[in-house]
This record gives C-alpha cells, sequence and structure tokens, in this order.
C-alpha cells in the first residue's frame, strides 16, 4: 500500500473510536478495500448507515497555542454565527481531533475548531448563550472527552442548548449531553455509548498469494496488533481493556452531564444502544421532541430578550 494509505490506515485501525458501528461499518466496507489493497470481511459487524453531514437537505450550520483561535482575535471577529447574544456552534459529520478549521464541506467537525469556539463562547461578554446544532454519527475517541468537558465548564457559565437536527450518537451524544438541554427532532436518534475498535489481519491473504513476511524486532510487544499477523488473544484481551475504559470514561462524562436525569449507571445499562426519539426522551437522553427551528426560536427569544 502507498504511504499515503498506509498512514490513513494507521489512524482507522487498532485505535478506538467513537462511532455508531453502522457508521464504522459502512466505512471500512466502502474504503477498506481501497485502503489496503485487499477485499474487506467485516465480522460481527452491524448494518450499515449512510450518514454524510450536509446531504440529503439537512442545513450546513456553518490545541496546542490556540493558532486558530488566535487568528480569529486578531481579525477582530467571533469564530461563529451569532443572532444576538447567542451563538451558533455547528457539530456536524465525522468528528475529528485535529483540523485547523471549523466546519467542513467535507462532512468533518474538529475538536480543535470547537474548543476555539467553546472558548470563545465562554470570554466574550457579548454571548449571552449557546446552541449547538448536532448531527453526527461519531468520530474520533482522542479529543472527545477534553472537548466534553470544556463544553460542560460553558454550561455551567453561560445557557446552552443541544439541537440534534437529526441525530447525535456515540461521540456526537458526548458532547450534546453536556449542554445544559437537549431538543431532539421527532425522526431524531440519540445514544451509542460505547466504543469500537477495528483491527485489519492480512496473514491469511498473504499467506494465499505465497508470501511470508518476518519480522526481526526487540521487546516483545513491538509487533503486537501488526495487519501481517494474526491478532494474539493477549493483545485482543489488552485492547478490550482499553475499550471498555473508554466506554467507563464515555459513561462517566455522560453522568457529569445528564446528572440525575440519565446517571453513568444508566449509560452502561444501554450497552451502547442508540434509541429513537420517543425512546431518548423516556429514557433522559433527550430533554423534548420537538422541530429544531421552533426550539431555537424560543431560545432565541429567552436569551436576547433579556438584554
Amino acid at each position: 500500500m502507498s504511504f499515503a494509505h498506509a498512514q490513513i490506515c494507521a489512524q482507522l485501525f487498532d485505535q478506538p473510536h467513537l462511532y455508531h458501528p453502522g457508521k464504522a461499518a459502512a466505512f471500512i466496507r466502502a474504503l477498506g478495500p481501497e485502503l489496503t489493497g485487499h477485499q474487506i470481511t467485516i465480522v460481527n459487524g452491524a448494518d450499515e448507515v449512510d450518514h454524510v453531514a450536509f446531504a440529503n437537505g439537512r442545513p450546513s450550520a456553518g490545541v496546542i497555542g490556540d493558532r486558530l483561535g488566535r487568528a480569529y482575535d486578531r481579525a477582530g471577529y467571533p469564530p461563529f454565527d451569532m443572532i444576538g447574544n447567542v451563538a451558533i456552534i455547528p457539530v456536524e459529520g465525522t468528528l475529528v481531533q485535529k483540523g485547523a478549521w471549523l466546519g467542513s464541506s467535507s462532512g468533518e467537525t474538529s475538536y480543535q475548531g470547537l474548543n476555539v469556539q467553546i472558548a470563545r463562547a465562554r470570554s466574550r461578554e457579548d454571548v449571552k448563550g449557546v446552541v449547538f446544532e448536532i448531527d453526527s454519527f461519531g468520530g474520533q475517541g482522542n479529543g472527545v472527552f477534553e472537548t466534553a468537558e470544556n463544553l460542560r465548564q460553558l454550561s455551567k457559565e453561560k445557557p446552552t442548548l443541544a439541537i440534534l437536527t437529526d441525530y447525535a450518537y456515540s461521540a456526537g451524544y458526548a458532547l450534546a449531553c453536556n449542554a445544559r438541554a437537549i431538543a431532539i427532532p421527532e425522526f431524531g436518534g440519540a445514544g451509542s455509548i460505547g466504543v469500537v475498535m477495528m483491527h485489519a489481519d492480512f496473514s491469511g491473504k498473504l499467506g494465499q498469494d505465497g508470501v511470508a513476511i518476518t519480522f526481526v524486532y526487540s521487546g516483545a510487544h513491538k509487533v503486537d496488533g501488526h495487519p501481517f499477523l494474526p491478532l494474539p488473544e493477549e493483545t485482543k484481551a489488552r485492547w478490550q481493556a482499553g475499550v471498555d475504559a473508554m466506554r467507563d470514561r464515555f459513561a462517566q462524562v455522560v453522568g457529569l452531564g445528564r446528572g440525575k436525569r440519565f446517571t453513568k449507571a444508566a449509560a452502561l445499562k444501554t450497552e451502547a444502544l442508540d434509541y429513537d426519539a420517543a425512546d431518548a426522551l423516556k429514557l433522559g437522553l433527550v430533554d423534548e421532541i420537538a422541530k429544531p427551528q421552533d426550539v431555537f426560536a424560543d431560545f432565541l427569544k429567552q436569551i436576547n430578550g433579556r438584554h
């Protein structure tokens, strides 16, 4: 495989992600053969979900050193849209750790960009309330909990509202649950409080092709999880422990954000199920079922009417 593809595979495989499993299955089935050069077999896979930000009429809601944030500060305008005293921050599509942008028509949102916006929403005196417009099936695990903590801190200081224009699954829900309230449309969805990791094993394919790979290495675990070797049970167990630990952390974040409405124990009890709007409301994952524009208009009236 080419160097560029090897880089992508290094991010995709053997890393824990907070994706809805259907999104992960769709992604790997569509791009796996191109990335790896081989056909992909999904073991214990979920039904595929085709979900692209801004598609099918969905609206475009518009790290260290804070370079992106400082650039906006120099320009003298906020890194988000504002209506009166209400800031609007979109959380759309696949969520990734790094990316020097605030939103992207490619269907990705970066935690880096979100943290820039959250920090400015906290510090700007003209921001009296914040709406997070969310439509995401999740994304990378790295960066999500820090972003959720920053969002939760903002919610302690100023009114916040997560409006799901469609879905908030996995990492998308990890962010939504830290707003003061969550509104979901009638046919939206929320949940998938779990963690998924994928490993590609090419050893069988190489054997069929008559190719033998020999590793010369130092350190008993240096080549653990390499795609040219079968996955040892010991390595799988160690990765499973890491995935379980991240899920526990995820549930803790949900409990901190939702409080008595949906506790850590309740989050763990879901076993990563995703829920339609009615069940999400019944269980306490969200606070109301309503049309996004109606909820937004009420929030604008509430916040801007005070000032």
